[in-house]
């Protein structure tokens, strides 16, 4: 059973499982990035759809702090509104920073499932992409505390374009075949790409 499986099965405190959360979040920071109306929507419907499977509603809290993802038993909520005498234990709800990077807490078990991608793209295409791949799990877990397959599109246009020529040390090869090879990155974890396919490097194997 891979990581992702696995992972599923633990629960974040409450009746949601961490990668429902995860993929809640990430659903809800690609609506944040979108450009385009429907496509916000499309999102927003998806990640709703997700949670509602578990008996949960989505909501987004905006302040001063920053975009914040809350998901609310069902049943707290009242037209649209959480009403307060129906919430008896506020654990059960969960929050998500949409602002800033993931959690800290958590950045051994992100780091070792970070590699562990790297390690499939590496074992499946060979070492030009698996050292593409292992610097982009690196990127992401030290400068985000996020699972590669959290990753914004401005995420990783920062990688392309500053982290990667500065701290990776590519190979020509390497810079060549950056956008295929952060392609098989997200292939590898079975999510799509944010922001599509540059399509600016060459694209071979």
């Amino acid at each position: 059973m891979s990581d992702h499986v696995d992972d599923g099965e633990r629960a974040t405190g409450g009746e949601l499982p961490e990668t429902v959360v995860e993929e809640a979040e990430r659903l809800s920071r690609l609506a944040r990035e979108a450009v385009d109306d429907d496509e916000r929507a499309a999102y927003e419907r998806e990640r709703d759809a997700l949670v509602a499977e578990r008996g949960f509603e989505a909501r987004v809290r905006e302040d001063d702090t920053g975009d914040t993802l809350v998901l609310y038993p069902a049943e707290w909520v009242d037209d649209g509104t959480v009403a307060r005498d129906r919430v008896e234990d506020t654990d059960r709800a969960v929050e998500r920073s949409l602002s800033g990077p993931g959690d800290p807490e958590r950045w051994d078990e992100v780091a070792e499932h970070n590699r562990a991608v790297a390690e499939r793209v590496r074992s499946a295409h060979g070492e030009t992409h698996g050292e593409t791949a292992a610097a982009l799990a690196t990127f992401m877990s030290n400068h985000y505390a996020k699972r590669i397959e959290a990753a914004t599109g401005d995420e990783l246009r920062e990688f392309r374009e500053e982290y990667f020529p500065r701290n990776a040390w590519p190979t020509e090869r390497q810079r060549r075949r950056l956008d295929r090879s952060v392609e098989l990155v997200f292939d590898a974890v079975e999510r799509p790409l944010p922001g599509g396919k540059d399509g600016e490097t060459e694209r071979g194997e």
